[in-house]
């Protein structure tokens, strides 16, 4: 899908608007270390940022690097974050920590083929990396920013949508490439506060061209006899059309 520049810029703005007044400002966002932002990411994984705030921290100060993690006993892990449900993350972190230490000399390797080998991390945990410590545009697809981009660009996706290339490269055109940290954080951030999988706050949401807002401010209109029109003028026919389907 090809959207007009303007489009795509209009959405950055709203989003990096929002995102400045509005992004979390969790501990791994600070002093982002590529070991930290790879520890984190770990943690994160399927687990609520607030269960994971106490469990970063306590890990951070016991373990503050790779060569430390590699070296602690795995006891200890485990009496440390199974409470969180995150036992078998554990070994996982482990033997990721000891390949950090053998292969890398204790430095988190900087290239996407090379992040991908360590065990435990996955393409969305590699672009995390690569974006949030070493600066690289890298867009992240997980089930809250495909379906913000599903949302304002009247795209249908499904769960394998953030394995896919086409949305991979769409989302790329996306981004923010001057500030793509501030605007991966505004994404996933609003995807929690925002545009919610259920009941999402779309007479709030600052994102004045999606398409599915349009609908929603449109439906409750009506109701009352009103007729509602945002977001750029594509032309009826292209606003009617329904959702593109994509793999």
């Amino acid at each position: 899908m090809k959207i007009a520049d303007e489009v795509a810029e209009a959405f950055r703005k709203a989003l990096l608007s929002w995102g400045e007044r509005n992004i979390v400002n969790y501990p791994w966002r600070k002093n982002r270390t590529p070991y930290r932002v790879l520890l984190a990411e770990i943690l994160l994984h399927r687990t609520r940022a607030e269960q994971v705030i106490p469990l970063y921290n306590n890990l951070v100060a016991l373990c503050p690097d790779a060569f430390s993690l590699a070296a602690i006993d795995r006891g200890e892990l485990h009496r440390m974050l199974k409470s969180a449900g995150l036992r078998w993350r554990i070994d996982l972190m482990h033997e990721m920590a000891k390949t950090i230490v053998e292969r890398y000399n204790g430095e988190i390797p900087e290239k996407r083929e090379e992040l991908m080998k360590l065990p435990g991390v996955s393409e969305y945990i590699a672009s995390a990396v690569r974006c949030f410590a070493y600066g690289y545009p890298e867009p992240l697809l997980d089930t809250n920013t495909v379906r913000i981009a599903g949302r304002v660009f009247d795209i249908e996706v499904k769960d394998s949508s953030r394995r896919s290339k086409k949305m991979r490269e769409f989302m790329r055109n996306l981004l923010d490439t001057e500030r793509p940290d501030v605007f991966n954080y505004a994404m996933i951030d609003f995807g929690k506060k925002v545009c919610k999988k259920r009941n999402p706050e779309c007479f709030a949401c600052p994102l004045w061209m999606c398409s599915y807002r349009i609908r929603i401010i449109n439906d409750f209109y009506k109701k009352e006899g009103v007729f509602y029109e945002g977001g750029f003028d594509r032309g009826a026919d292209q606003r009617n059309s329904g959702a593109q389907k994509w793999a």
